[in-house]
């Protein structure tokens, strides 16, 4: 499934209509170049989700940032990381015993990261402002968050 975001606020929002329909044990797995909006979507999806946003900075330095909003919601950036001991340090698998949701941003950068069921989206920079989201489901967990997102963009399409 492909998405088009015709700017900024479209990318917001459709982070938005996620953490809205966002559950304890969904796991979102981000992709794109450096540039192509993986932050400002997981703002959007951290605001659907109930977090304030002056709460919600990228986790590029602190690797992951944990929000409490209507659920858990972990958020996590990959990017300066190489290993999968690295991860193993940061604390990433005892949080995935526990509650919440994932929202990783750059997950093909460790391998291991990924659940096997994981909803993913890459982000292609298609001109200065319009981004196109491919979105892919790995499992019955994954569907059930994209069908309960399609739904809510129905529902709500941005503005």
């Amino acid at each position: 499934m492909e998405l088009l975001s015709p700017n900024a606020d479209a990318t917001f929002a459709l982070g938005r209509s996620l953490g809205l329909v966002l559950q304890s044990g969904d796991f979102v797995g981000l992709t794109g170049q450096l540039g192509a909006g993986k932050t400002l979507f997981s703002r959007g999806v951290a605001e659907g989700a109930g977090v304030p946003l002056d709460d919600v900075s990228s986790p590029t330095y602190s690797i992951i940032q944990s929000y409490r909003g209507r659920l858990a919601l972990h958020h996590v950036d990959l990017y300066r990381l190489n290993s999968e001991e690295e991860l193993f340090s940061t604390g990433f698998h005892d949080l995935l015993e526990g509650e919440g949701a994932f929202l990783v941003e750059w997950i093909d950068q460790v391998r291991g990261a990924a659940p096997e069921d994981v909803l993913r989206l890459t982000l292609e920079v298609t001109s200065l402002e319009t981004r196109t989201f491919k979105v892919t489901t790995s499992g019955p967990k994954s569907e059930a968050l994209l069908q309960r997102w399609t739904a809510e963009r129905t529902r709500s399409p941005p503005r």
